[in-house]
């Protein structure tokens, strides 16, 4: 059995991505670990983990997708002085394969420069690895290989977060051939099994729903990482609503049932997860 709780919350970075989560016991609380660095013009991951949570480590980096939306609070980790210690990615390119990749947009941003730099400097598989340190709290990956996908989307890197009975599903910006691709490995079919949680791929556009992939599940609830609807794309939420269990989710801050929760209506979104069940609570009362 395991002891103490998760915390999970995702943060409202608008057209962004950014997680943070942690295990805590009796008050402690345990090695951090961030999902994407994604920051807005008044809230930056960066200025929280210094400022807030009083740390100057990040133990645990994943890097889902390789555009400035998932990333752009690099540099600000380096200017607060937060030593990243463990980074994962997607592994089957090198730092000079995704220059290369992102240079075809332009010049790389500062923070992109931090990413590529880095993919070449970390290592993997750590010393300290997550499973192990995490106090029963787990990761799954997966991921399409460089050069079968040259686009960052589509070499996404796919995190299934699981604690006790509880599994959340962190796909980056995976796109339907994306999907697809992965869908082919009897392994990835199987973990999507009893997946609660979907955020859903690419902020909610349509080029990252895939409906072949609730086949393999049914999620009680959809989380959207998103800023107000400016594109037609954006408008999938009576897509992920219909493929819903009926019976939704329960948010403790409104006691309401919710089927697809967004950072543009929710604000932040927070999961306590322990051996029973998990519990949401939200920025704005939605």
């Amino acid at each position: 059995m395991l002891h103490g709780e998760m915390l999970l919350r995702i943060w409202d970075v608008e057209h962004g991505a950014c997680a943070m989560l942690h295990h805590q016991l009796n008050g402690y609380a345990g090695k951090l670990a961030m999902i994407d660095s994604g920051s807005t013009n008044v809230w930056s991951p960066s200025t929280f983990i210094k400022h807030d949570l009083n740390r100057s480590q990040l133990d645990y980096l994943f890097i889902t997708n390789a555009d400035q939306d998932h990333m752009s609070d690099l540099r600000g980790l380096q200017r607060e002085g937060i030593y990243v210690d463990t980074l994962i990615r997607n592994p089957s390119y090198s730092g000079q394969q995704m220059r290369a990749i992102k240079a075809l947009s332009g010049p790389l941003s500062n923070d992109a420069q931090w990413y590529v730099g880095a993919c070449d400097s970390y290592s993997f598989p750590t010393d300290t690895p997550f499973d192990s340190n995490m106090g029963g709290i787990t990761v799954t990956t997966f991921c399409n290989h460089y050069p079968t996908f040259t686009d960052t989307n589509n070499l996404s890197l796919v995190v299934f977060v699981k604690y006790s009975n509880f599994k959340i599903l962190f796909p980056g910006d995976l796109e339907k051939a994306g999907w697809q691709a992965l869908l082919q490995r009897a392994d990835f079919r199987a973990e999507l099994v009893g997946t609660d949680i979907l955020v859903a791929s690419h902020h909610g556009r349509e080029s990252g729903y895939c409906e072949d992939i609730f086949d393999y599940f049914t999620p009680s609830a959809v989380v959207v990482s998103d800023k107000p609807i400016e594109h037609e794309t954006q408008q999938t939420v009576p897509d992920y609503r219909r493929v819903v269990r009926d019976q939704g989710v329960r948010v403790r801050t409104t006691m309401k049932d919710r089927h697809v929760l967004t950072t543009r209506r929710d604000g932040w979104i927070q999961f306590v997860v322990d051996n029973n069940n998990y519990i949401i609570d939200t920025e704005y009362r939605g």
